[in-house]
């Protein structure tokens, strides 16, 4: 079993920075290279993180990748950090990285309280959607399609899994790839226009809290119980910690709420870049510093990081 496998390689990364005497990294680990996939929360969580690592005198480097992408280049040391595993629903994506033990999972996760799964609006769920099995009732009024994210995405293979199996009757349907974006987009016309629509969604986002959202029973199966319930994890480059182990500390003691990655979402939204919405949520929350750099000296080892990042942030 890897992924038991994978939980005792993070064991052993958590044992070994419990021994490490922290004084700074060397100068290879001063760009810190991060995978963002395109969805806002995933933006949100690497620009705080980033904004914080340049504070302590590192150099973030954040890159738009997809999944299939992402896994391949932190087996090929071409990128450090991604802060988006969500569990169970990329078990599939991960599984051969883990086997092979290129890719490492850090011992606790980042975000608890997390789903994905199939969403509607409000009014299409008081019509009668609210399961799965419903689905298929709804040809006519939603023309045959579901709306995906970008190809290669996790959920869109669930959705192409589902309409391949004669359960649910959905021989003939269409699943519509584009991105976050786009989806939103259409989302957001359908909704506007009081027409049924049916999309991935996920929490945290704002559409959750932007619309009037339902999301489906009936889909443990392909995304998990719960609504698809999930935590989410972070994955590094095989050595990277031990190779970095004052940024690896860091990216071990990391963790956001739902309701933090909503903030920090909301703003990005309203048009702030990322990297300023999560400056702006640090500012007014400045508290969760002391848990994020505990036992982190900047990059030089100069002196605590939390100084340095609260000078910095003007606190």
């Amino acid at each position: 079993m890897k992924i038991l496998g994978s939980a005792f390689g993070g064991l052993s990364i958590a044992l070994a920075m419990s021994t490490v005497a922290f004084a700074g990294d060397s100068e290879t680990c001063k760009k810190v290279r991060f995978s963002d996939v395109g969805w806002t929360n995933i933006t949100a969580t690497s620009a705080t993180t980033a904004a914080v690592l340049e504070l302590m005198g590192y150099e973030p480097d954040i890159l738009q990748l997809s999944i299939p992408v992402t896994y391949a280049s932190l087996k090929n040391n071409d990128i450090d950090v991604f802060q988006g595993y969500w569990k169970p629903s990329m078990d599939a994506d991960i599984k051969p990285y883990l086997e092979d033990g290129s890719v490492e999972v850090l011992p606790t996760p980042n975000l608890e309280g997390a789903k994905f799964t199939i969403a509607v609006p409000t009014y299409t769920y008081e019509k009668g959607l609210k399961d799965f099995m419903d689905i298929t009732k709804f040809k006519d009024a939603v023309n045959g399609k579901i709306y995906g994210i970008e190809p290669g995405n996790d959920g869109n293979r669930h959705l192409f899994a589902m309409l391949d199996d004669p359960k649910f009757g959905l021989s003939g349907w269409e699943v519509v790839e584009s991105s976050e974006a786009g989806m939103m987009a259409e989302v957001a016309k359908s909704i506007q226009n009081k027409k049924d629509v049916i999309f991935l969604g996920w929490e945290p986002h704002t559409m959750n809290t932007v619309y009037d959202i339902k999301y489906l029973t009936g889909g443990d199966d392909l995304f998990g119980p719960n609504y698809g319930g999930a935590t989410v994890w972070t994955n590094t480059r095989k050595g990277y910690v031990a190779e970095c182990p004052n940024v690896g500390q860091m990216m071990l003691n990391v963790t956001f709420t739902v309701e933090m990655e909503d903030e920090i979402m909301l703003e990005i939204d309203k048009g702030m870049a990322p990297k300023d919405a999560g400056i702006a949520w640090l500012k007014a929350n400045p508290e969760i510093l002391d848990k994020w750099l505990a036992g982190v000296t900047t990059f030089d080892g100069s002196g605590p990081s939390l100084d340095a990042v609260k000078a910095g942030l003007g606190l």
